[in-house]
């Protein structure tokens, strides 16, 4: 029987290691390249930052890269489903690593459903390109003028009907996804580059309206912290080292690399979009399909919309993919119910937990409108990238002799950057957003205290919160 951290860690139990590293680099793209590409650089561009969006996505990517490297790190020497809820649990103890799992679980369930509504609208723009409308009703969330989005439900209960049948199954067509959403994306880069309009990117940085966020500098800087969840795919890769055929290498492989393409695309996305269309008409929920329109390719925009379903459907399935994980792992540790932690014994997946996170995530994308998600999920995966920076920096110190098959350089400095810079970007998000995660969190620590320490204080290996 093998031990992790104490944790007795039985065969019957344990997930299937059945993805390398090409894999890892699918699941990143898969994640990364979703709401953030096909539907938020449009409502970020308009709202925030105009075009100097692509100064927000290398803010972001820049950051991001500073985070990667301290995942690629604790990834490797630490190869366990849980992502940063295990590194938290080794090197801060039980209570952060409840905070984190279940800041975790804002940010996975609600990243998935974010991108579950993205879906629904390119769904429903497709549909109407073909003369059929869905009764408002069940076009919209409550919020957005209907009673339920059903579209966003019906595609989360499907993927997660598709993540309990294994994950070679959902790995493959994944990658599948992935090949042809990269591809439709760069088709859209290159045909979009001929007919850009520079005068369009004029102001780059258009004047504040004297409110924080609205445009300027601070708009900036708003627009990466609002789109920033987009890069929450490079963190499943994490959550995924506990199925690597070979943590140590795959993982910082598929981290890295992911990170790196994905950033790509983005800049070259914003580049191309607020050069096609004045910034102030891209608050729509199709913004690309809306680009290649005004450029006089209608064929072609039905592609985009293709590509854009293709996209949201592989980051909304690998949101839910890793949010099963986490449940899985605070489960194994005593945190949730033991059903969460039980194995399929021939899928080798956390079927109850996927299911729960399944359901859960399609009332939500259902009920919410996208907006108020979109912020949420950007300030709780910020709130994870700090402590994956913390964690860095504090094994160093209390485990200097744990093998590291991957080192972050100038741990102190990288680390000290990457938290610095989580903060800033969580400070430029709206007050109400804080307000939010703070009762999302105090929710969290009453169950923490009412269920879960109990039944964890006492596990072998789990020590005693203070």
């Amino acid at each position: 029987m093998a031990m992790t951290d104490g944790i007795a860690a039985t065969p019957e139990r344990g997930l299937a290691r059945a993805l390398t590293a090409p894999g890892l680099v699918c699941i990143g793209l898969g994640g990364t390249i979703g709401a953030g590409i096909f539907v938020l650089t449009g409502t970020a561009a308009a709202h925030y930052a105009g075009p100097a969006l692509i100064l927000s996505f290398v803010v972001g990517g820049l950051v991001s890269g500073l985070v990667g490297l301290c995942y690629a790190e604790l990834a490797a020497m630490i190869p366990e489903a849980g992502s940063t809820y295990a590194y938290t649990r080794v090197s801060l103890g039980l209570l952060p690593a409840w905070i984190v799992g279940w800041d975790l679980v804002l940010e996975f369930a609600f990243a998935a459903a974010t991108v579950a509504s993205g879906w629904s609208g390119y769904a429903q723009s497709l549909m109407a390109d073909f003369g059929l409308h869905l009764p408002r009703a069940l076009a919209a969330a409550p919020g957005a003028g209907g009673v339920i989005d059903l579209p966003a439900a019906g595609i989360v209960l499907a993927l997660t009907l598709l993540l309990t049948r294994g994950i070679r199954a959902a790995s493959g067509v994944n990658a599948a996804l992935v090949a042809l959403k990269v591809a439709i994306i760069l088709a859209f880069v290159g045909l979009g580059a001929g007919s850009v309009r520079p005068d369009l990117w004029h102001p780059f940085v258009p004047e504040n309206t004297g409110s924080f966020g609205h445009f300027g500098t601070s708009g900036i800087f708003r627009g990466a912290a609002v789109v920033f969840f987009a890069f929450i795919g490079f963190e499943t890769v994490s959550t995924a080292a506990g199925e690597c055929r070979d943590p140590q290498s795959d993982a910082p492989v598929g981290l890295l690399g992911s990170l790196a393409l994905s950033t790509l695309l983005y800049v070259a996305v914003a580049a191309i979009l607020t050069g096609l269309v004045p910034y102030q008409e891209l608050g729509v929920p199709d913004p690309i399909a809306l680009a290649v329109d005004r450029i006089g390719h209608p064929s072609f925009a039905l592609f985009v919309k293709l590509g854009a379903l293709v996209g949201l459907t592989t980051a909304t399935l690998t949101a839910l993919y890793g949010q099963g994980r986490i449940f899985y792992a605070m489960a194994r540790d005593g945190l949730l119910p033991d059903a969460f932690a039980r194995v399929h014994p021939r899928t080798r997946v956390p079927a109850a937990s996927q299911w729960a996170i399944g359901l859960c995530t399609a009332v939500v994308a259902g009920l919410v409108p996208i907006d108020v998600l979109g912020e949420l999920v950007s300030i709780g995966t910020l709130l994870a990238f700090g402590l994956v920076c913390a964690s860095v920096s504090i094994l160093r110190r209390t485990q200097p002799d744990r093998r590291r098959p991957f080192r972050v350089p100038a741990a102190d400095l990288v680390a000290g950057l990457g938290l610095l810079a989580c903060l800033a970007l969580m400070a430029s998000l709206p007050p109400e957003t804080w307000l939010r995660l703070a009762a999302w969190l105090g929710i969290g620590l009453a169950i923490f205290y009412g269920y879960g320490r109990r039944r964890a204080v006492g596990r072998s290996g789990i020590a005693r919160p203070d």
